[in-house]
């Protein structure tokens, strides 16, 4: 299949109809039904039924259509790609995508410096899950990410920037009196214990799992979030327990919750991510020496 072939099938699909498929591609609906009757010439079978002016997908083209949208997902992929090319350079702005848990106190922390040194650098900022940050980094939409933990990749640089740690946040009277004066718990006493779980997928979560089985114990989940934000206020609202990392505890509400260390110890390093191969302007070097210095701050 030609790619008009492809893009006329496509808006097909999505519509459902000729007519539909030529307002979406902005053609006529002669051109749209002309360059589907040369796809299925070319093909040698036909892609729809025509009844009664309306058109049904045929097997072949139901077959056909999971690799044309992956294919329309790669060339969206393109045009987000040239689209950070045209605008890496620029050094008039800043695009971040970070984890959420950083959005709250230590960005804007560092932002406010920022802006004090850099008052005219238009800044962008977007939260996302890792998976969703090291892409943005490797289509060149965002100039610099945060993250925890993220899984290792070629084509990016992980700076340190600060080994942070989980914690448990309980609900005031949740856990006994003794446990919150020592200002510490352990995995094993929270067993019996309602508990904010991460989403599987999650560094974080994934760290909390496995803690959990080098110890041999189970936890119970009564609620699975997908930030830790999220698992903050619930706590918040006495849902349970919420494991999360000491960078989201900034924000717990001292008169709501307790805050505890966690035994054993699960890392949470705090990392920056960049493109390899590519020097760092400035602005993207002052802001992390920035987001050092509120880390250190608020620690």
């Amino acid at each position: 299949m030609r790619l008009r072939h492809i893009e006329v099938f496509n808006a097909i699909m999505l519509t459902g109809s000729v007519s539909g498929a030529a307002r979406l591609i902005n053609v006529t609906q002669p051109a749209v039904s002309r360059t589907l009757q040369h796809a299925e010439i070319h093909l040698g079978f036909p892609l729809f039924r025509r009844d009664k002016g309306r058109l049904t997908a045929t097997a072949e083209a139901q077959a056909l259509y999971p690799h044309i949208e992956r294919l329309f997902a790669q060339i969206n992929d393109v045009d987000r790609l040239a689209a950070g090319l045209r605008t890496s350079s620029d050094l008039s702005e800043l695009r971040i995508v970070t984890v959420m848990a950083l959005t709250y106190d230590i960005l804007p922390r560092a932002l406010k410096a920022f802006r004090a040194k850099y008052p005219s650098v238009a800044i962008h900022v977007e939260a996302q899950h890792s998976p969703q940050i090291m892409s943005a980094l490797l289509l060149r939409e965002a100039d610099v990410g945060f993250a925890f933990s993220p899984v290792p990749h070629p084509g990016l640089i992980q700076e340190p920037l600060a080994d942070g740690h989980m914690v448990c946040v309980a609900p005031r009277g949740l856990l006994p009196k003794a446990t919150v004066r020592k200002k510490t718990v352990a995995l094993a006493e929270l067993t019996e214990i309602p508990l904010i779980g991460l989403a599987s997928h999650d560094p974080v979560g994934l760290g909390v799992s496995q803690a959990c089985r080098e110890a041999g114990i189970g936890l119970q989940s009564v609620v699975t979030v997908q930030t830790y934000h999220a698992a903050l206020a619930m706590a918040h609202h006495g849902l349970g327990v919420a494991l999360v990392d000491d960078c989201t505890a900034l924000s717990a509400d001292a008169s709501l919750v307790d805050v505890l260390t966690l035994e054993p110890r699960i890392p949470v390093p705090v990392r920056a991510l960049r493109l390899a191969h590519q020097p760092d302007s400035v602005a993207v070097r002052m802001l992390l020496r920035y987001m050092r210095e509120a880390i250190s701050a608020l620690r």
